[in-house]
Formats: structure tokens, C-alpha cells, sequence
């Protein structure tokens, strides 16, 4: 018999989804925060050599008079860097929401083998390169495609996807079912970490110099620092999301519980559901 699972296996709510989302953050938060802090770090660096050549200052880092293109070339490379870095752990979410949804111990460090690191990294490559492009043309097509394709390194993992092109399918096509739903719930989510890491990475910060004196020097590394740590929490939160959105998606519309229900009651393997055979 499987353990209890540690993902609902039914259909949920938006607030029961986000709810497990955080659910399996928690309990895989060594490996998913470790890798999205190595990952956010290095995004700041990059972006720090970006705003200064476009005259972007801390904390909030807006466009500077005159140096409107370059801010939002940078910009927009910041938004190609959290695709890249979405696409990266929302694989290694999935390793783990796949294991969760059955009830099945795995491992923090078997999780990386069931990654797919060719495929995943090809993925993030091509959703970074696309949302870069996307955001600098007007930054609405970033967030249609982050709604539409967010679900691919969980389609990588979980379904099993021949490739990063199948999965990209795959993913629209998992987002655009039921009235849109899963890429109205992808936006939610990721419109809700957004506010939420604005504060985290900007918002003390800002008040924190009024209260100090605001020196620029101290200001220069301490709101790189502040954005790292932020957007290290919403990253592997939204990770998260998308690898459980995925998995209740398939359970409202394909019957992967049914599946699911009936291997076991047949002594098969209870995983072999997860993997999209269509």
C-alpha cells in the first residue's frame, strides 16, 4: 500500500492548489531553495553589470532621463533570466510533485536524477530566449507566455515528454483547458509572488535607508542581496505551483486519479499513470 499522499488526489480550489503548492515547497525546501538561491544569485550579478550600464539605481532600479532603452534592455534581460530559472526549477519541482501525488518516498538527492537536465535545459533555454523577446515587445507577451508554457518542465518530468518541442505543446495545451484555467491560475500565482517579492526586495530596503540616510554604497549591494533572497522564495514557490497546477489539471481532465486508483486496485504500478502515452 502507498503512504498517505502528500498532494490531494482529487480536483482543488485555486486557494487549495496554491495551498499545496506551499505544501510541497515545504517539504522539499533544501534542495528547491538551495538551487533557486544559487540561481537568483547568479541572476543578480548578471543584473548588476545591466542596470548599471542603463543608469538604474537601487532599490527600485526605474529607468534613468535619457537611458530609457538601455533600461529597458535590461529589463527585459531580467525577465529572460526568470524564465530560464522558472523553467530550471519547475523541473526539479516536478520531480517531487510526481512522488507526492502517490504517496511515494524519494530522496532529496534522487530527485536530480529524475530531472531530465538535456531536455529540461534545452527547454529553459528556449523559454528564456522567447521571453526576453517577449517582454522586450511590450511585456504582455511575457505573461502569455509564461501562462501557456509554464507547465513544460512539469510535462518534461512527469509526462515524460519526448522532447522540449512535444512539451511545449503539451503545456499550452494543458493551459488553455477548461475555460483557460490553468494559465489563469499560473498568472494568479505568479501576479501574487510578483507583489510579494516587490516588497521583500525593495520595500524594507526603501525604508530602511529613509531611515538611515539612504547611502548609495550601502544601497549598490544590499538591494542586490534583498532581490536575491526574495525572488529565491517565489521562484521555488511558483515552481511549485506549476508542477501541482500540471498534475490537478490532468486530474480534472484526463482522470489521472481514476488511472491512478485503478493500478493499484490491479497490483500494477501506481506511477506508470503518470506518464502521458497518448
Amino acid at each position: 500500500m502507498p503512504a498517505q499522499p502528500d498532494l490531494p488526489l482529487r480536483p482543488m480550489t485555486l486557494g487549495e492548489l496554491l495551498d499545496a503548492a506551499i505544501s510541497l515547497l515545504r517539504a522539499r525546501a533544501v534542495p528547491l531553495l538551495g538551487a533557486a538561491a544559487v540561481l537568483a544569485l547568479l541572476e543578480q550579478v548578471l543584473l548588476v553589470t545591466l542596470r548599471t550600464a542603463a543608469f538604474a539605481t537601487p532599490p527600485y532600479y526605474g529607468p534613468a532621463r535619457g537611458h530609457f532603452a538601455a533600461w529597458w534592455g535590461a529589463t527585459a534581460a531580467g525577465f529572460a533570466t526568470e524564465a530560464f530559472i522558472l523553467t530550471l526549477l519547475g523541473a526539479l519541482a516536478a520531480a517531487a510533485a510526481g512522488p507526492a501525488l502517490i504517496g511515494r518516498a524519494v530522496r532529496h538527492r534522487e530527485l536530480w536524477v529524475r530531472t531530465r537536465p538535456v531536455a529540461t535545459v534545452c527547454a529553459a533555454v528556449l523559454l528564456g530566449a522567447a521571453g526576453g523577446v517577449g517582454f522586450f515587445l511590450g511585456a504582455v507577451p511575457w505573461l502569455i507566455l509564461f501562462g501557456l508554457f509554464g507547465f513544460a518542465a512539469a510535462v518534461l518530468v512527469i509526462d515524460r515528454s519526448a522532447n522540449p518541442f512535444t512539451a511545449l505543446g503539451r503545456s499550452a495545451g494543458l493551459a488553455t483547458r477548461g475555460g483557460i484555467r490553468g494559465l489563469w491560475t499560473l498568472l494568479a500565482a505568479y501576479v501574487t509572488w510578483f507583489a510579494i517579492r516587490f516588497a521583500l526586495g525593495s520595500g524594507w530596503v526603501s525604508i530602511f535607508s529613509l531611515l538611515s540616510g539612504g547611502d548609495p554604497g550601502w544601497l549598490t549591494w544590499i538591494t542586490p542581496a534583498a532581490w536575491t533572497i526574495a525572488n529565491t522564495v517565489a521562484y521555488s514557490a511558483l515552481a511549485c505551483v506549476a508542477a501541482v497546477v500540471s498534475l490537478e489539471t490532468r486530474i480534472r481532465t484526463e482522470g489521472l486519479d481514476i488511472a491512478i486508483g485503478r493500478a493499484r486496485a490491479r497490483g500494477e504500478d501506481d506511477s506508470a499513470p503518470l506518464v502521458y502515452t497518448r
